[in-house]
């Protein structure tokens, strides 16, 4: 069933342990700084890690910014998420061409490339940091919260942000 007011946003990676956790968790706690009323949740495309925690350099890095990954427990994109959320966004190219695939024609509108949406780009792909470096986990809080700066002002003002 399709929401006929969605609310929130949903970003999406691969595994749901680096990436989308860490902007959620930057999300949370900067809408609220906003003043926004807007849910927001992550997960991954795929589901080898449903049910960890974020990974643990990522909870580091958030940590060490001031965010609190701890809580998070990875899960799988579901159908119902297309309908559940009012922005479905992808951290990256590969991730948004499986939200594509997985999305039903008539709410392709709802999807988006993360860093693209907010105006935050350069670089449109928020990297995997993954197989990376410890600086890498702590370059993705930084993006975040640019992106996020971004969603918060798209959100504010209704239209799409400027970097």
């Amino acid at each position: 069933m399709v929401e006929p007011h969605p609310r929130g946003v949903l970003f999406v990676c691969l595994g749901n342990i680096c990436r989308s956790p860490t902007v959620e968790a930057v999300a949370r706690a900067e809408f609220a700084r906003a003043g926004l009323d807007v849910p927001v949740a992550s997960c991954g495309t795929g589901d080898w890690h449903v049910g960890q925690g974020a990974d643990a350099r990522a909870v580091h890095a958030a940590r060490f910014a001031g965010y609190d990954l701890s809580p998070h427990r990875a899960r799988q994109l579901e159908a119902e998420d297309f309908s559940r959320y009012r922005m479905v966004l992808g951290m990256d190219g590969s991730n948004m061409a499986d939200l594509r695939r997985a999305c039903p024609e008539a709410l392709h509108s709802r999807l988006g490339l993360f860093l693209d949406m907010t105006g935050a780009a350069p670089p449109s792909d928020l990297p995997d940091p993954y197989n990376g470096t410890d600086e890498d986990f702590e370059h993705v809080v930084v993006l975040a919260r640019r992106g996020v700066r971004g969603l918060i002002r798209m959100l504010q003002n209704g239209t799409k942000a400027e970097p």
